[in-house]
């Protein structure tokens, strides 16, 4: 009873964990991140509210970044949304050190859950502090999906049995598409904190040419020391044009690997839950094949951008809940 409470909690947790993601990708979007530029609070307030009460001596102290209440409302609604996932993740470790002796109950992946929150914590802080350094908010967003896989991960009540041999070449597949899957988020993420979107405004050439002038050098640069302010970017036009075409060629070759996993999982899975889980694969990817061609041609509405990042996130926990499927563990001998 207390594993199945355990699961449950995961499970709230991997939505709130969601919510958080796609928030996080709104705020980023909207170019809120630094709408409130200290932290843990707002202008050294507790509330936005507050923040407002004193916006007159508020933008004498930062007349660099006056308050935007705006902007300012939708950071702090993010980060209530962090802090109440962190108490998620330490009632679930607490759950489990509860049920240790259960042979069901997980417990070391529950425990490096409080590790890692505390380190998204500190993500999100340098976040604001280092002024949106690319590496540090493209670190933070990886952190939150690995919270949220690993939430997914643990809510599924997989009991040991045998793996099957008819599945041994999909098993290895599955890990291919999932690093290829992170591989490409990862450099969405890239796309993102370079403000790199805009730099391939038609689909499906970029800047009227299928081979446009680039500069790899200078896109992948991850450390230019601290004290730049990095809201808007600071790369030279070719560099974001390389950033954004390396994802576009990365969502090729993700969708061909995680097209063929899909089909895999349908063909040869000897599981229902295998053949759904792909299927579901499938129509996660197709959605986001057409998502991202729709964003860039409508000209990148904030709300089809979010929902770009959103499917990301949802196609990411469609590839976990199908290699979770089929890594079943395996009984004791």
């Amino acid at each position: 009873m207390r594993v199945a409470t355990f699961r449950r909690l995961c499970l709230i947790g991997t939505l709130i964990a969601l919510c958080v993601i796609v928030l996080g990708a709104y705020v980023r979007l909207s170019h809120a991140g630094l709408g409130c530029p200290d932290w843990p609070g707002c202008y050294g307030h507790l509330t936005v509210g507050q923040a407002v009460d004193n916006a007159h001596a508020i933008n004498q102290q930062y007349p660099e970044r006056p308050l935007e209440a705006d902007k300012a409302l939708k950071e702090m609604v993010h980060r209530y949304l962090a802090a109440g996932l962190g108490l998620v993740i330490i009632a679930i470790a607490a759950l489990a050190w509860r049920n240790r002796r259960d042979p069901h109950q997980p417990l070391k992946l529950p425990i490096a859950l409080v590790a890692l929150v505390i380190f998204q914590g500190l993500l999100g802080m340098w976040t604001v502090t280092l002024l949106l350094k690319p590496l540090i908010v493209s670190a933070h967003l990886v952190g939150g999906l690995t919270t949220m896989s690993l939430l997914w991960w643990l809510s599924f009540d997989v009991r040991p049995g045998e793996r099957p041999a008819a599945e041994r070449g999909l098993r290895t597949w599955a890990v291919v598409g999932l690093v290829a899957l992170s591989l490409q988020i990862m450099l969405g993420g890239w796309v993102s904190t370079n403000y790199s979107a805009m730099a391939c405004p038609d689909f499906p050439t970029c800047q009227a040419s299928f081979w446009p002038d680039m500069d790899f050098k200078d896109a992948f640069v991850l450390w230019r020391g601290l004290g730049i302010d990095y809201e808007g970017g600071v790369l030279d036009h070719p560099a974001r044009v390389a950033i954004h075409f390396t994802h576009r060629l990365g969502a090729v070759v993700a969708a061909f690997v995680l097209g063929y996993v899909s089909w895999l999982a349908i063909r040869t899975g000897q599981s229902r839950a295998v053949r759904a889980a792909g299927g579901i694969v499938g129509a996660v990817l197709v959605t986001q094949l057409v998502v991202g061609p729709v964003m860039v041609m409508k000209t990148f509405p904030l709300w089809l951008a979010t929902a770009h990042n959103a499917v990301a996130a949802l196609l990411l926990l469609s590839v976990v809940a199908l290699t979770r499927f089929l890594f079943v563990p395996q009984r004791a001998t």
